[in-house]
C-alpha cells in the first residue's frame, strides 16, 4: 500500500520506537498517537521486559500517555500508527479508548486480533469499531521482528 506523506511519517516514527526496543532487548514493536491537527501526542515502544509488565506493550502505552496528555478519556479523534497488527488486549483498549483510526504495518496471523484471530471489531458485542488499515509498510515492519527472532534462534 503506498501511503500520503503523513501516514507515511507516522509510521517512520513508529518504526524508530520498535527499533528502538529491538535495542532494548523488547519485541520489536513501536506505537504513535496523533491528534487531528497531524501533531504526534505520544510514542513508544513495547517496554514489557523493562517495566516487568506484560501488558507495556506500545499501543497500551502511547494510548494511556495521550490520555493523560490530553486529559481525557477517550481518544475518538485519535490516529493510532502501530508496527505489528494489535493482539487482542491492545484491541480491546482501543475500542475502550475509542481510537478513530488504526494504520498497521506487518500481519501477525498468530498473535493479531484484527484481521486474525478473535478480531475484535468484527464482534458483535464490539461498541467501538475504528476505522482500520493494514499492512502499511509491511515490509519493513515484519522485517524488523523477522530479524529479531532470527537473532534469538
Amino acid at each position: 500500500m503506498t501511503l500520503s506523506p503523513m501516514p507515511a511519517r507516522f509510521m517512520a516514527v513508529a518504526l524508530a520506537e520498535a527499533a528502538a526496543a529491538a535495542r532494548r532487548h523488547e519485541v520489536p514493536v513501536g506505537a504513535v498517537i496523533v491528534a487531528p491537527d497531524g501533531k504526534i501526542i505520544a510514542q513508544n515502544g513495547n517496554r514489557c521486559v523493562e517495566l516487568s509488565d506484560p501488558t507495556a506493550h506500545a499501543e497500551f502505552l502511547v494510548m494511556r500517555q495521550a490520555a493523560s496528555q490530553l486529559s481525557c478519556t477517550y481518544l475518538d479523534q485519535c490516529d493510532l500508527y502501530v508496527t505489528l497488527e494489535p493482539c487482542a488486549l491492545c484491541a480491546a483498549a482501543i475500542g475502550l479508548f475509542r481510537i478513530r483510526r488504526v494504520y498497521f504495518g506487518a500481519y501477525d496471523p498468530k498473535g493479531g486480533a484484527i484481521e486474525h484471530g478473535a478480531r475484535i471489531f468484527s464482534h458483535p458485542a464490539a461498541h467501538w469499531q475504528p476505522e482500520i488499515y493494514g499492512g502499511l509498510q509491511e515490509t519493513d515492519c515484519a522485517a524488523l521482528l523477522r530479524n529479531f527472532f532470527h537473532a534469538r534462534r
